[in-house]
């Protein structure tokens, strides 16, 4: 009998994500109204909040969850409270209090977004995080 080869298939998944970490001590609502009103952002609270699994499928936090869907652009934001009851959505950035996504961005210059950010009351910091360094990132599906 012929020995067999084996071959192994690695792919290497694709970030089809922006992140930016904003620092804030306010709270979700107040943070989202003060993006909307200084941004051109027009964010909502999604019904369903953001839940964290682990390998179990096990829901192990749930995190405020805002989006706003930019039709012309394609584009869609997401803002997520990093943590809550102790429990972080990135645990590697336990400083940072949001996280702003940007899905399938072709057309938003992310360095010109952090200048309007900071000039929202309520942002303290806001700084671009590379989803490939950051390992718990894998772990982020936006639907």
């Amino acid at each position: 009998m012929a020995k067999r080869k084996k071959h192994i298939l690695t792919l290497e998944a694709e970030e089809e994500f922006e992140m930016i970490g904003i620092c804030s001590h306010h709270s979700d609502y107040r943070l989202a109204w003060g993006l909307n009103t200084k941004t051109s952002l027009h964010l909502t609270k999604c019904k369903l909040p953001y839940e964290v699994t682990n390998r179990k499928g096990e829901v192990t936090s749930i995190h405020s969850k805002y989006e706003f869907i930019d039709e012309d652009n394609r584009l869609e934001y997401y803002m997520i409270k990093n943590k809550v009851k102790g429990q972080f959505l990135i645990p590697e950035k336990p400083t940072i209090d949001y996280f702003l996504f940007l899905c399938n961005n072709n057309v938003i210059d992310v360095k010109e977004l952090i200048k309007e950010l900071k000039m929202v009351s309520s942002i303290l910091g806001a700084y671009v995080f590379f989803p490939e360094e950051i390992t718990s990132s894998e772990n982020l599906v936006f639907n």
